[in-house]
């Protein structure tokens, strides 16, 4: 099935009352552009690797919504014209072009997968769950991954950042948190170095069923971890259920902003002497994170760089 795509040009300002007015027309899953900056509480929302470049604001937006085929879209558009019309007497829709365009009914949730084909980290082979071992592979550490519509495959320099320091510090005793665990991949990995339990938190609901899949898919029994949704930073709820001087390694692959945010919240889930692995920071930022890791008191150890990314860790 192919669907007509049409894309209106307005502005920042008007995208909210625009969108309404699509919405009041029947018109369902608008997509919104814009170049607006993100603010702090956004940023907090973006437990990424990589912040959007989003340019200066240009005070322009778009609305992209769709129609299928077997719709009328003459008078539809009709409608939104007359509709931006209306809404110009009173405030800026800027120039009301709709472009036209025309997409096919594709397979979004999977149709990322032809990019995804096995990998390797050091000496563990990563691999999706849709390829095979190949046979002279089939003495290395395998990691068999799904990530659905979660966050993280392992392919990412920031991913494997974590996963080198995770596993220089590990120990059969370790009790580790993964803070934005997505698909589970950094506490599953602890598991099989050895470690003997995992908890993970996320801001996505997705991350549960993707981290239980993919904890299952590569052998580690239900009891070995479990995953909690919400924002460690500033949820009580999610705090308590974290607990307090419980983890022997903290990992938080995440963005310097909210890293900066994050450690002082950090400190009290370590044990003495507890490890902090943190990754997701441009190299730019790497004294902001390192002066954040100290002033929360703890000790820097290591930092380790690949491609333009870096890992601070750091003991309590």
């Amino acid at each position: 099935m192919k669907w007509n795509k049409f894309r209106l040009k307005t502005t920042t300002e008007a995208e909210d009352i625009v969108s309404s007015m699509l919405m009041d027309l029947g018109i369902q899953g608008v997509e919104i552009e814009d170049k607006v900056p993100l603010t702090a509480a956004d940023k907090e929302q973006m437990f990424v690797d990589i912040l959007p470049e989003t340019g200066a604001d240009d005070g322009v937006a778009y609305l992209s919504f769709y129609l299928d085929e077997e719709e009328d879209a003459g008078a539809i558009l009709a409608e939104v014209r007359g509709g931006l019309s209306e809404l110009s007497a009173w405030t800026d829709v800027g120039e009301g072009i709709i472009e036209e365009s025309q997409t096919e009914d594709l397979d979004w949730m999977n149709n990322w997968k032809q990019y995804f084909h096995q990998f390797y980290v050091d000496d563990i082979l990563i691999i999706p769950s849709w390829e095979d071992v190949k046979p002279e592979d089939s003495e290395k550490m395998v990691i068999h991954i799904d990530p659905g519509t979660a966050f993280g495959t392992g392919m990412h320099e920031t991913t494997q950042l974590c996963i080198r320091q995770i596993r220089k510090y590990v120990t059969d005793r370790t009790r580790i948190l993964d803070v934005g665990c997505g698909s589970g991949i950094l506490g599953m990995l602890a598991l099989k170095f050895g470690a003997a339990y995992s908890v993970g938190t996320d801001l996505d609901p997705c991350a549960v069923e993707a981290t239980h899949e993919n904890m299952q898919g590569n052998g580690i029994c239900p009891d070995q971890y479990e995953v909690m949704i919400g924002n460690l930073i500033n949820n009580p709820e999610i705090q308590e259920r974290v607990g307090y001087e419980k983890y022997d390694i903290v990992a938080a692959n995440i963005l310097a902003d909210v890293l900066v945010e994050l450690t002082p919240v950090i400190v009290s889930r370590l044990k003495p002497g507890g490890i902090y692995i943190t990754s997701g920071i441009i190299d730019d930022k790497e004294q902001t994170v390192v002066e954040a890791v100290e002033r929360a008191g703890l000790e820097v150890l290591d930092v380790t760089y690949q491609g333009e990314w870096v890992s601070v860790t750091a003991r309590k």
